[in-house]
């Protein structure tokens, strides 16, 4: 399903539960249920969701200090055979933050992203397997205005630096051959919701759509982002380093702009 179709779907499902009405506390449980159904049967049409607790962990802060940069890591079980994941802010305008696709040289149990959050909300992290299954988990964090919330610099400084990147790439830990690295991208990750207090202007909305990386022509792993991923997007994730080869970057905006760069890493230890 497209951005523009899967916001329409879940927007309509927001629309469906305000109707409701006024809710009690034991009702507020059973509506972030519902609701996630609805984002779920939007992002993942015709499909379910099964619980994957015991292979999937999803830790976000309980209540985020900075609603505009909230740190999500998901981690899967090493024996579990894992496609992709997708990282779901059930309650953001565009709930999905990014759905990660995972190449040969990536070990796909371990993501790390940083998020905006609109209000008190479910997370929900879900991996598709190999077989073709969908197993998630849920996590509830109390932040509020990460949406609206002015950038950290101003639009000017924000897009001067743009597509400015860096990898910082950590030594295998002993028995696990993976790498793990940190992916910066300088990147306003604007969503078309901040107002700019001088001005009283919104912003334009220009995000992040996709980042690929790849080793030696090979795929690292591609994610698909959006504007619920916070300003200047960082991405840790962990590969298998395929020889000296060069780690090769490639990120795509809103506005058809293409950044690419390369980072040497050094042969095996």
């Amino acid at each position: 399903m497209g951005v523009i179709r899967l916001r329409v779907a879940v927007l309509a499902g927001i629309g469906a539960l305000a109707a409701a009405g006024p809710l009690s506390a034991e009702e507020s449980e059973a509506s972030r249920a519902a609701r996630w159904h609805e984002v779920a049967q939007a992002v993942f049409p015709g499909r379910t969701v099964q619980d994957g607790s015991g292979v999937i962990a999803l830790d976000a802060p309980p209540r985020a200090m900075d609603a505009a940069l909230v740190p999500v890591s998901i981690t899967v079980q090493p024996s579990a055979k894992v496609k992709s994941l997708t990282l779901v802010v059930d309650d953001n305008p565009a709930p999905v933050a990014g759905r990660v696709h995972f190449g040969p040289l990536a070990d796909p149990h371990l993501l790390r992203l940083r998020v905006r959050v609109d209000q008190y909300t479910l997370l929900h992290a879900v991996a598709e397997m190999q077989d073709g299954s969908l197993l998630g988990v849920g996590r509830f964090i109390k932040a509020a205005g990460g949406c609206s919330a002015p950038g950290t610099s101003d639009q000017a400084e924000a897009l001067a630096r743009i597509g400015r990147m860096k990898l910082r790439v950590q030594a295998a830990a002993a028995g696990s051959g993976a790498q793990t690295a940190e992916l910066l991208i300088s990147h306003p990750n604007a969503n078309g919701m901040q107002m700019n207090p001088v001005t009283r202007l919104y912003t334009p909305a220009r995000y992040v759509q996709t980042v690929r990386v790849s080793q030696g022509g090979q795929l690292v792993f591609s994610m698909d982002g959006d504007i619920s991923l916070a300003q200047d997007p960082a991405i840790t994730f962990a590969f298998h380093q395929e020889g000296s080869a060069a780690v090769d970057v490639e990120v795509d905006d809103s506005a058809k702009a293409v950044f690419r760069q390369s980072f040497p890493v050094g042969g095996p230890s």
